[in-house]
């Protein structure tokens, strides 16, 4: 018995050891280091220069960061939107493709490639299409909507960086959403089509109640994603014009890196973190409470 129990516990730690050795090292160590740096001057250069500070860091942004809360109401604004805009677009591709088309295969596959190119390049394919595609296009159309100064004001470029997360991110979401309509019970929908329920009562009462568990992931993915937030607002508009499009992870890699204040901005990435922990942990509770049992 005691030998059946060693071995199991050696295929375990065979098996699971280096990944969990590799997850501290990349994740819980750099976490636990930025929570302490996070009390800390460090200017993330000289460790010798690091003085412990208590709650000045966390005083300082509560009481005298005017950046950090312009950053944190830019990127509420911007997951709001984006959630909404991106499981929209994402439900209603899923309708159609879940269907049996004849192109639905291509289809499926053009509206899932944006997700699939890096967000670094992506920006700055986006950035091209903003300052010379849309223009050449106004300029020959004089259509006015692709002559904006989509990167040069602070309202176009907001809507210019929704415009690009949307895009990239609803094929992915899409995805799940057939996932979730390729495993709905077709008895119970015939059933109903039967009884003379129209499709809108099919999507009401039926297919919308049994996707519920794709909402609530789908749901989590964006809200994180859109929270963090990083390479397109790197890319597309560096924050600008001046800083009225600057996210708050965008905010926190400039106070770390650029101003070389790595204390506060550790301070700043463990309050986005408890942040983003509560939203998301909050939004799955509310709709694992609608989920239904297929």
């Amino acid at each position: 018995m005691g030998n059946k129990k060693f071995s199991e516990w050696m295929q375990q730690t065979l098996f699971v050891g280096p990944g969990l050795l590799f997850f501290s090292v990349i994740v819980i160590v750099p976490f636990l280091l930025g929570f302490y740096y996070s009390f800390t001057n460090w200017d993330g250069l000289d460790l010798d220069r690091a003085k412990w500070t208590g709650m000045d860091n966390l005083n300082r942004i509560f009481t005298n960061d005017e950046k950090f809360w312009d950053s944190l109401w830019f990127t509420l604004k911007f997951t709001v939107i984006t959630v909404i805009a991106t499981n929209v677009l994402a439900f209603l591709l899923a309708l159609v493709l879940a269907r049996p088309l004849k192109s639905r295969k291509v289809l499926r596959t053009v509206f899932f490639m944006p997700n699939v190119i890096g967000g670094i390049f992506l920006g700055f394919i986006w950035q091209f299409i903003f300052t010379k595609g849309f223009y050449t296009i106004g300029e020959k159309t004089g259509w006015g909507f692709f002559e904006l100064p989509w990167l040069g004001t602070p309202d176009t470029a907001f809507w210019g960086l929704i415009i690009v997360f949307v895009w990239q991110t609803a094929g992915y979401m899409m995805v799940i959403y057939i996932a979730a309509f390729a495993g709905l019970p077709k008895d119970l929908i015939e059933a109903a089509k039967i009884d003379g329920a129209g499709y809108g009562q099919l999507l009401k009462s039926i297919m919308i109640p049994m996707v519920m568990p794709a909402i609530t992931i789908c749901l989590f993915l964006t809200i994180s994603n859109a929270f963090k937030m990083f390479d397109l607002n790197l890319t597309l508009t560096k924050g600008g014009p001046g800083t009225s499009t600057q996210s708050l992870a965008y905010n926190i890699y400039t106070e770390a890196l650029i101003n070389n204040k790595y204390g506060l901005g550790t301070a700043k990435a463990m309050l986005f973190f408890f942040a983003v922990s509560l939203i998301t942990v909050t939004q799955v509770w509310l709709t694992k409470r609608k989920e239904v049992e297929a």
